[in-house]
């Protein structure tokens, strides 16, 4: 018999990413990251000049970031107990925005913080790949968790069945960034595990039909 299904995002979601890869920054690269309105980009600048850090630049401090610290990362408050509160109820997974050299990587890091679970790695949008653990699945329900309005976004146009719940579990950025729900993308915001358990186990047992 099917079971229900949980996949969720993992950086802001289980484990925090902004904080340690600002304090990395500002300790070792001579960068500063400080979020000021929903614009990743205008919070990278150098130290010495104000000047803002390239995309590309960006994209390869997050590489460095993730090739060498990931041990820096830790988890929401509540989110180790939560998914694991889910497993009793559903197949847990996780779906992340890494490249698919990180994959084994993210899964030893969840491993070690109390979180087993099975990786997907992704880049770009996360419809496409959520449907397709759809189909592996084919689970009697899925919720998806993210902290990202866009993934929500991606996620309703292709697979509009999914319940679909925004969480931000990083007090740093979860004011800046775009609600998904506002947005009309995610049923629900939720930034905390302590409120989200409840509404995710309803909605695993349908009783939100």
């Amino acid at each position: 018999m099917a079971k229900p299904l949980i996949i969720s995002d993992c950086d802001e979601v289980l484990l925090h990413m902004i904080v340690p890869f600002g304090e990395w920054l500002d300790e070792t690269q001579g960068v500063t990251f400080r979020m000021i309105g929903n614009d990743f980009a205008n919070a990278v600048r150098y130290k010495d000049s104000g000047e803002l850090v390239e995309p590309a630049d960006i994209w390869k401090l997050l590489t460095g970031f993730f090739d060498t610290q990931m041990h820096r990362q830790i988890p929401i408050i509540g989110a180790v107990a939560g998914m694991n509160t889910l497993a009793e109820h559903a197949d847990v997974v996780v779906l992340t925005n890494l490249s698919d050299k990180h994959n084994e990587a993210r899964r030893i890091q969840l491993a070690d913080h109390g979180i087993n679970v099975r990786v997907f790695t992704n880049q770009g949008p996360k419809g496409p790949a959520l449907q397709a653990i759809l189909d592996e699945y084919q689970p009697s329900r899925a919720v998806f968790i993210d902290d990202l309005a866009q993934h929500h976004g991606s996620v309703a146009e292709i697979s509009p069945h999914v319940d679909r719940l925004h969480l931000c579990g990083e007090p740093v950025l979860a004011p800046h960034i775009t609600c998904g729900f506002e947005a009309g993308h995610a049923h629900a915001r939720i930034d905390t595990w302590e409120h989200a358990l409840p509404w995710l186990l309803t909605r695993l047992h349908g009783e939100n039909a």
